[in-house]
């Protein structure tokens, strides 16, 4: 059975017909605040990103640096839930219907809110990527039969080629490679490793396949983007959140997100 293309199948396609990469990226909903994360979400589009990752904070968020970790705290104590991001994104697709949102957490979150994941377009989110589950499970395996919501994977450095091919399998949207070994935020890049894993990747999928960990500079971007079919951004953009917070200056994240969609269009 075929099912219509989703909000994010489009805009890959878009991009791919473009010759363009794409550009993801990351923020914590509720850090500092919710209406901040909405301003946030509007400026991160505005300036380029085509894909939105939205952090659904968790108490215990093992994938995460300590970076994300105090921006997962710092949600938390604001009683950020992922039934008020739902109502987040609603806020935001009044102005924006086009740019896919991906909400990215853990399991227990979202198992404790099955039912409205099951609604046909989850208040206008586009996909999920569950951090701690098998990456050869998919959505259905957990109990969300949703048709309209993609279920992004994580493949590691580490993964071997006998998962690489399971975790494809069950997969939509775009895989996700995580570039370094180790948590978010982590440093030392090794371009010529990852250009090897998704090269053997792509060799095992149609799906295009992101990389992400570890890009703080265009030039992390760029190198990235020639090796890619897109970049995902997030705890440089975490960091630069909190910096700004206080006086809800976020100019200079709109700058550099601008300066990283050029550099990924080189």
């Amino acid at each position: 059975m075929e099912y219509p293309l989703t909000r994010l199948d489009e805009k890959i396609l878009s991009l791919k017909n473009a010759s363009k990469k794409a550009l993801v990226a990351y923020l914590v909903a509720g850090d500092p605040d919710l209406d901040s994360t909405l301003e946030l979400m509007h400026g991160f589009a505005d300036a380029g990103v085509d894909i939105l990752e939205v952090g659904v904070p968790f108490t215990d968020p093992i994938a995460e640096g300590p970076i994300i970790q105090a921006a997962h705290d710092r949600a938390l104590k604001n009683n950020t839930s992922l039934t008020k991001i739902f109502g987040l994104v609603k806020k935001f697709r009044k102005k924006n219907v086009d740019t896919p949102i991906i909400l990215m957490g853990y399991i227990n979150t979202f198992l404790a809110n099955i039912k409205a994941l099951e609604e046909p377009y989850v208040s206008g989110s586009d996909a999920v990527l569950i951090v701690d589950i098998p990456g050869e499970s998919d959505l259905k395996n957990i109990g969300i039969k949703n048709t309209n919501l993609a279920s992004i994977s994580l493949i590691a450095p580490t993964t071997s080629k006998e998962r690489i091919s399971k975790i494809c399998d069950n997969s939509s949207g775009f895989i996700y490679y995580v570039t370094l070994r180790g948590v978010t935020g982590s440093s030392n890049l090794n371009i010529s490793e990852a250009e090897s894993n998704i090269n053997y990747i792509r060799s095992q999928t149609s799906l295009p396949v992101f990389a992400g960990f570890g890009i703080k500079t265009p030039d992390d971007a760029s190198s990235l983007s020639k090796i890619s079919d897109g970049v995902v951004i997030g705890s440089s953009l975490v960091e630069m959140i909190n910096k700004h917070s206080r006086k809800k200056e976020f100019k200079k994240i709109y700058n550099y997100l601008n300066e990283i969609s050029e550099a990924i269009s080189l």
